[in-house]
């Protein structure tokens, strides 16, 4: 077991601190603690009343990234662990926990969020950036605002609004036979509004760091649109539909590095739809959101027996399929000092498999009520919740049977504002993941034996306490917390005496450590033309122990880190430096071809990319030009996420982008 012990400081922080303890007579301008959030609260609400670690990455940041999809961007920012594969598979995590990148987000241990409801999938490769205006992040325990999934973290995807009319085209190609190119724009009209964009790529096999081919790691066709429609019948009421599709078709599954596999493939595809009513009264005092929503996320993959380097390809190939429809209706209100929202959430997953079980449906309805109380000359908030889950399950096909479970989670949290620009906050918040339809209600033959629910079985459940300081003035904005987790009823296979398979809790672990994030604009803080912005993000764990065994967990780093230097005119021109760092862990190498897979070190990951952008012509009737250059990966190391799967080598990129 690993322990650590370290107060973390950042570097970027020297004096910034110490500057809390002047008098706050002076003018002050908007800061972060002004900034409107929704995740949290799940209604429009000032950072200042927040009582969580509440991470925002700005559409400038979006804009500046070399990231084509939710994950490269959470990789770069360093949020948390990644786990990448070829072929469009990425999984991101949040305090030791992860999404699930191929089955049902139900099950998954950090929740993705489209615009405040589910995503749908955990795997963020297939949510494209060209669309989304901002991107928050609950770090810790989110169930008390939104059900199962989110015990390791929340991260709410928030597509653009037409705001003006305006268009873009944009296209470019590099390293590894890569060419894309984008259309959107938005539009307002009247009470008509519209943000809307496609998007399309292409890629050729790619090299490794030093140059080795791994051969089968192209993607034939992959794209994806987005748009989010509304029309305001009044300032304050708007109806709204956003939709958003991706799909990759033919990308490469090689397989392991050691043994590539030369002709399968995966196809991967989804797509939501949601109608929304959102409104508040004249006086804002009291607003509401009715939403309906349904989507459907696919997977395929096709093994081929042509090149079977493994000896497992059948030739028939295998996929699922999971149709999603949900609904939420929730109101909220200010009563004095008090803000509350109350409402109630439903949700209807179905799922097929060409495995066992091969039908499966799930049902989660629930209600919740969040609060918030200000004291003293609203310096001081006090945040409560409490939600309801109501889930059922069935297990269609084989034929098993129908269960169903509850489940009542809380949370509390205080935010202190001891200064205009200096916060303080302390929060308890308990998280869940509900069992599987085949956990808790299978019973089908398997090998000889059978595969048997369990109705017994509790949720995996955790308990986090949480602290921290945020901060900012003059173009510095900094946070640091430290956070402990008690996490209980781990879900694992058991086998019986009579050959029977069936599931039992069995598994406890703690995960504690901090996290800090800055950054300070030396051009705000100087009065500079130019954007000077040094920046850090760091997630430490000092522990991470599985208490079963007294091991540290396995796929869990110690520490995620993401650095980086932007100068920009805050006009289209701009140079961005930018380190991830991710320490070593401890896997299961299932490349051995052993079993039981031995315990061996993943080796840390360190990446450097550089991005630049230069708007060389401006005109009033036709608009701006701007070329856009890239080096991912600039030192060219050989690196993985996965242990047998290396990612690309030093790639370069040009593009050209015309905006209006």
């Amino acid at each position: 077991m690993k322990k650590y012990y370290l107060v973390l400081i950042c570097p970027l922080c020297a004096g910034c601190f110490a500057s809390a303890g002047q008098a706050a007579g002076s003018a002050q301008s908007p800061t972060m603690m002004d900034e409107v959030v929704v995740t949290a609260t799940r209604t429009p609400d000032s950072m200042k009343g927040v009582s969580s670690h509440l991470s925002v990455i700005a559409n400038e940041e979006l804009r500046q990234s070399a990231a084509r999809n939710v994950g490269e961007l959470l990789a770069e920012k360093g949020i948390g662990h990644v786990q990448r594969y070829p072929g469009n598979i990425i999984a991101v995590g949040l305090r030791g926990f992860r999404t699930d990148s191929l089955g049902n987000d139900l099950q998954g241990h950090v929740l993705i969020l489209l615009d405040g409801r589910r995503a749908g999938t955990g795997n963020v490769a297939k949510i494209l950036t060209k669309n989304v205006e901002r991107i928050e992040v609950i770090h810790g325990p989110g169930a008390v605002q939104y059900g199962s999934g989110g015990m390791g973290g929340v991260i709410n995807i928030i597509t653009r609004q037409g705001q003006r009319s305006s268009a873009f085209i944009e296209s470019g190609a590099g390293s590894f036979d890569t060419a894309e190119g984008s259309i959107g724009g938005t539009m307002t009209e009247g009470g008509l509004d519209f943000a809307g964009v496609y998007t399309y790529g292409t890629r050729g096999d790619y090299d490794t760091g030093g140059g080795r081919r791994y051969d089968n790691t192209g993607i034939d066709y992959e794209s994806g649109e987005s748009a989010n429609i509304g029309y305001s019948f009044s300032e304050n009421k708007r109806l709204g539909l956003i939709f958003t599709r991706f799909k990759v078709e033919d990308a490469g599954s090689p397989g392991y590095f050691s043994s590539i596999d030369l002709d399968d493939s995966t196809s991967k595809s989804n797509y939501s739809v949601d109608a929304n009513y959102r409104g508040e009264t004249t006086s804002g005092k009291i607003n509401w959101l009715t939403r309906y929503f349904f989507g459907q996320d696919k997977n395929s993959w096709l093994d081929n027996t042509a090149s079977d380097p493994g000896g497992w390809d059948t030739g028939l190939g295998s996929k699922n399929k999971t149709d999603q429809r949900g609904a939420q209706v929730q109101i909220g209100g200010t009563l004095g000092t008090t803000t509350f929202t109350t409402g109630f959430d439903w949700l209807d997953y179905q799922v097929k498999n060409s495995w066992a079980p091969a039908r499966t449906g799930y049902t989660n309805p629930a209600a919740f009520i969040l609060g918030k109380t200000a004291f003293l000359d609203d310096s001081l908030f006090a945040n409560i919740g409490l939600r309801y889950d109501r889930y059922a399950v069935e297990v269609k096909e084989p034929k098993g049977r129908e269960e169903d479970q509850d489940r009542l989670t809380p949370k509390i949290g205080l935010a202190w504002l001891v200064l205009e620009d200096l916060k303080l906050r302390a929060e308890f918040g308990q998280g869940f993941v509900m069992p599987s339809a085949d956990q808790l209600a299978a019973d089908y033959p398997s090998f000889g034996g059978r595969i048997v629910g369990n109705p017994e079985l509790d949720p995996e459940k955790s308990s986090t306490y949480e602290g921290g300081i945020d901060f900012s003035r003059r173009g510095f904005s900094g946070t640091l917390s430290y956070f402990h987790t008690e996490f209980a009823d781990k879900i694992t296979l058991e086998h019986l005496t009579n050959g029977n398979t069936t599931w039992k809790n069995l598994g406890e672990a703690t995960l504690a450590g901090f996290e800090t994030e800055c950054g300070y604009d030396l051009g705000a803080a100087f009065s500079w033309d130019w954007e000077v912005k040094p920046s850090l993000n760091l997630t430490y764990l000092t522990q991470y122990e599985d208490r079963e065994t007294g091991d540290d967990l396995q796929y869990v780093s110690a520490v995620n880190i993401a650095g980086g230097l932007t100068v920009g005119n805050g006009a289209g021109t701009f140079i961005r430096l930018n380190l991830a760092y991710s320490g070593s862990q401890d896997v299961q190498d299932w490349e051995s071809g052993t079993y039981p897979a031995p315990v061996v070190e993943l080796a840390s990951v360190a990446v450097v990319d550089l991005n630049a952008a230069y708007r060389f012509l401006e005109t009033k009737n036709y608009g701006t030009f701007a070329l856009r250059g890239e080096i991912k990966n600039l030192f060219d190391e050989e690196y993985a996420y996965v242990k047998g799967y290396p990612m690309p080598g030093r790639g370069f990129f040009v593009g050209l982008r015309w905006e209006y």
